[in-house]
């Protein structure tokens, strides 16, 4: 079956809006988005019972005076299809379609959101995850017009530094490939920082990119933003909750949190058992913000002129089945999957989205591929489909292959062929 590719072309803005002194504009906000009633919210094991931490969504909005930009992060476990608010969100605030990514955290002590787009292996939503989606959806709207009214002339610059907090979970054991601790399977330690400041060098945001699965707390029955919201709140926290940290996913794919306690899945676990898990989040979340600090803090010559240009294509890839999943994971079954890709360029920084959980291997070729050193990949960007697989994993029957809903040979190459493609036309 052929591939049938389904550009978006840019509005408000080409992606090809590459040349002049655009003058850099940028605004920040951040929402607490923790649900008042719990009922039917968790998408996997036992109810929630109560709320440990509160779970937030931040925004980010940038424009060069002639192209505008959002990037909108959640802490959620996932967001399904996010085409019905970014149709709203262009319809009332002008900014394009195709100029939107929101992503997910990842979390999963906390409620997913949106459609389940069909042929994608997502975990069911419920009629009250539907109704706490609604309600999302109007504080997506509401905290972009707050970053929009506070945006200011800018800096931009970014850096990388590395945090030992993530480790490959695919493990052969007894005969079989089972979820476990693999220090030997690839893993992308990077910490990647995009800074933003106003012009008199004081912080508006900062846009950090990490690979790992924020799952340390899971089995708790409470919600919480996991070692992701941790490490956004050290950052906020260290410049004095004027900066905005929005976490961005990387190649979690096959990647879980170094200390992970196991905590039961199905019952609740003892008071000290709960406790030693959110020790374990708030170190592991400090050790990947204080890396963030620190790697913001190199940043102190950050460009004012970084023209934005922004696109996003959509490529229906034929569907395979999955495998011995979640009780919890629903899919239709289709012929084609889609598979949504987006690119935010600031200057020479690149924003690469991909609407699943991509694993370690494809987000190394594409940052081998591609021309801008700065690429950093974002994970469950404007959908989730499931788990996004690189071809040669198909040779194990691995969690990250059983998950994915694309068949062999189709997504890898799609992937890094259309980010590319992307970053092409973003410089004519």
């Amino acid at each position: 079956m052929s591939t049938k590719p389904d550009p978006t072309p840019a509005r408000g803005g080409s992606a090809g809006t590459t040349t002049g002194a655009a003058r850099l504009r940028v605004g920040a906000a951040r929402t607490d988005i923790t649900p008042q009633d719990l009922t039917g919210l968790h998408p996997m094991g036992r109810p929630f019972e109560r709320v440990h931490d509160p779970i937030h969504l931040r925004a980010l909005v940038a424009d060069d005076g002639t192209t505008e930009v959002a990037l909108i992060s959640l802490d959620l476990v996932e967001a399904g299809d996010m085409t019905p608010v970014r149709r709203r969100i262009e319809a009332e605030l002008g900014i394009p379609f195709d100029h939107i990514v929101i992503t997910a955290t990842h979390t999963h002590s906390a409620p997913r959101i949106g459609d389940v787009s069909p042929g994608a292996l997502a975990h069911a939503g419920s009629q009250q995850s539907l109704a706490y989606t609604a309600t999302v959806y109007d504080a997506m709207l509401e905290t972009l017009r707050t970053a929009r009214a506070s945006a200011r002339p800018a800096t931009v610059g970014t850096a990388t530094g590395s945090a030992d907090v993530n480790i490959n979970r695919e493990v052969y054991s007894d005969g079989e490939w089972i979820l476990g601790f693999n220090p030997e399977g690839p893993c992308d330690k990077a910490v990647r920082v995009v800074r933003f400041d106003g012009l008199d060098g004081r912080p508006i945001a900062l846009v950090v990119n990490y690979s790992v699965h924020p799952t340390v707390v899971l089995g708790t029955g409470e919600v919480s933003a996991d070692l992701a919201g941790a490490a956004c709140r050290h950052v906020e926290d260290h410049f004095d909750e004027q900066a905005v940290c929005l976490w961005t996913p990387g190649t979690i794919g096959d990647q879980a949190p170094r200390v992970d306690l196991g905590l039961p899945f199905g019952a609740a676990p003892d008071a000290r058992q709960a406790e030693r898990a959110y020790r374990a989040m708030e170190a592991q979340g400090l050790m990947v913000g204080a890396e963030a600090v620190r790697v913001a803090e190199g940043i102190t010559r950050g460009s004012s002129t970084a023209p934005i240009s922004a696109g996003q294509r959509t490529v229906h890839l034929p569907c395979k089945a999955g495998v011995d999943v979640m009780a919890s994971m629903r899919q239709q079954r289709t012929e084609t999957v889609p598979l949504r890709l987006a690119l935010i360029r600031i200057g020479d920084i690149a924003l690469a989205g991909v609407s699943g959980e991509v694993v370690t291997e494809i987000g190394e070729r594409l940052r081998e591929a591609s021309p801008l050193a700065d690429t950093l990949l974002v994970s469950i960007a404007n959908d989730r489909i499931g788990y996004i697989a690189d071809d040669a994993r198909f040779d194990r029957p691995v969690h990250s292959v059983r998950g994915c809903p694309i068949v062999r040979g189709h997504a890898e190459d799609t992937i890094v062929g259309g980010i590319l493609a992307l970053l092409e036309e973003s410089t004519r």
